[in-house]
């Protein structure tokens, strides 16, 4: 029985050793994915001409801070 017991203990931790990597792998990707998400809107923003760029910037803070406020109440 305590070989059972042992074997089953091993599986256990493989497979939560499994889980777990499997998990670190989705975490790079998902950064990796946003990583490049905001380089390319970086690149979008920097190609507009300052006035624009302004304009942009000020709408998109405008729109974050009417998120922030809509959840917090």
């Amino acid at each position: 029985m305590s070989r059972l017991k042992w074997i089953l203990g091993v599986t256990l931790l493989a497979a939560a050793g499994a889980a777990v990597a499997i998990a670190v792998r989705r975490a790079r990707e998902i950064e990796e994915v946003a990583n490049e998400t905001a380089d390319d809107i970086e690149a979008q923003l920097d190609a507009l001409d300052p006035a624009t760029r302004a304009a942009v910037v000020g709408r998109l803070t405008s729109d974050v801070v009417d998120e922030v406020k809509a959840a917090q109440s």
